[in-house]
């Protein structure tokens, strides 16, 4: 089953708050015939379209080819968290790459924060930006290593913005009582994901990108000069950059290999009386494996993300993800849900991006776990940077040794589907 358009009519973006309450664009037209380019993209997300910005600016041609529309995929569904650092705590990359390593990686992940700032600000993009990210702790048990964490990150990285929080603090911001304690990221934020993609889609357009929507791509033939199929036009292009993260398919099974399509869900509801749910307008995720997630929008709604599915179909979208919400926020049984939409992201065995040089002149980047706002819009600057000659940073993600899922094509999702449904279970039953 392709993901592309498995849950999904053709060239029309979910039903979700975000697509009700964004400037969407017209609709580019769809590849036909033969296009020369320098630089051909494949994906229109965030990774897709900021590496076609940053080309763009570099004096590059580049054509973006999306068998959707812009930001169709998770950068217009998500849930807007936009942190330092990566998916993994810094102490779990030291030991797989050494500090030397583990710190470029942390300083990677601070430019990736600090990019998607820079850009928002740099083409006025209204994408409703607050501060704040609140790590809240179920088990009492958790909040102990999670004030140690930010100890050694003020400690060994210079990051000072987490502020420890105990029970009476989180309960204090998040109207519940099922939170322990935690922390508030201060250097960290959300946004309106939808619009911040779209928006830099504008950039890129206005750099001179050329983007074909509705363009599947069916075969990428390397070489040299790589050609780029679609059903009704190719591209010639001297480099090609694949960004199509959870919906890539069986395009390039190199990558395929180590990064997973998950399937994610968010519900909103009507506007709530305010200090209902949050006393502060941060977003808050919470420490179970099958993770909650939730913000409130600009007109005061719960976007609430969580609930666990396995296969390719989306479930009853309300009915998934209304049970956790309700666990948190029982006070919330009779408020009416406005939108339920779903989507797709991808994760890797270790939780940190795959980043693959497939070969000299063609670049992969995917599998951001969930940490994608800002890690995938460097990722995009990242590749622009390694086409242009200047390979240090894609380097140093590459050298993450990213295990394959076990079982091949055939077996890989139902294994995963037992590892998550264990876990899943463990939340339940507060193991």
């Amino acid at each position: 089953m392709n993901l592309l358009f498995a849950n999904d009519r053709v060239g029309a973006y979910p039903s979700s708050y975000y697509a009700a309450t964004a400037d969407l664009l017209p609709l580019q037209p769809a590849l036909q015939g033969a296009v020369r380019a320098d630089v051909c993209i494949i994906g229109a997300g965030y990774t897709g379209l900021s590496a076609a910005l940053h080309l763009a600016e570099r004096g590059y041609s580049v054509v973006v080819l999306d068998a959707q529309r812009m930001g169709f995929g998770a950068s217009g569904r998500n849930g807007g968290q936009v942190g330092p650092g990566q998916r993994i705590e810094q102490d779990v990359i030291e030991r797989m790459m050494g500090r030397a390593d583990a710190r470029k990686l942390w300083e990677i992940g601070l430019q990736a924060r600090d990019l998607v700032r820079s850009l928002v600000d740099r083409f006025e993009m209204d994408v409703a930006w607050r501060p704040g990210v609140l790590h809240a702790d179920w088990h009492a048990r958790d909040v102990p290593h999670a004030h140690a964490y930010a100890e050694k990150l003020a400690r060994d990285y210079d990051y000072t913005e987490i502020e420890a929080l105990d029970r009476g603090a989180v309960q204090a911001i998040v109207r519940t009582e099922v939170y322990q304690g935690g922390t508030l990221d201060h250097g960290a934020g959300h946004l309106h994901p939808l619009r911040y993609v779209l928006g830099l889609g504008r950039a890129a357009l206005g750099a001179g990108v050329r983007i074909f929507e509705q363009s599947l791509v069916m075969d990428i033939q390397h070489g040299a000069k790589s050609r780029v199929q679609t059903a009704h036009g190719h591209v010639e292009a001297d480099h090609v950059l694949i960004a199509a993260n959870g919906y890539l398919g069986n395009l390039v099974p190199q990558v395929a290999a180590k990064v997973m399509p998950i399937n994610n869900f968010i519900i909103a509801t009507e506007p709530l009386p305010t200090g209902t749910v949050l006393t502060r307008d941060v977003a808050v995720a919470d420490s179970k494996f099958v993770i909650n997630y939730f913000r409130l929008s600009e007109d005061g709604r719960l976007l609430f993300g969580g609930g666990e599915s396995y296969g390719y179909g989306f479930p009853d979208i309300i009915r998934t993800v209304r049970k956790p919400m309700l666990e948190v926020f029982p006070q919330l049984k009779e408020v009416p849900i406005s939108h339920a939409w779903g989507g797709t992201l991808a994760i890797t065995m270790t939780r940190l991006p795959c980043f693959m040089r497939l070969a000299p002149n063609v670049f992969s980047a995917s599998g951001y776990s969930g940490h994608g706002v800002a890690l995938a819009t460097l990722a995009g600057q990242i590749m622009a940077e390694t086409v242009a000659g200047q390979s240090e940073r894609f380097d140093v993600m590459a050298r993450a040794k990213l295990p394959s899922f076990p079982g091949g094509r055939r077996l890989r999702s139902p294994l995963l589907v037992l590892a998550m449904t264990w876990y899943g279970l463990r939340d339940r039953l507060g193991l």
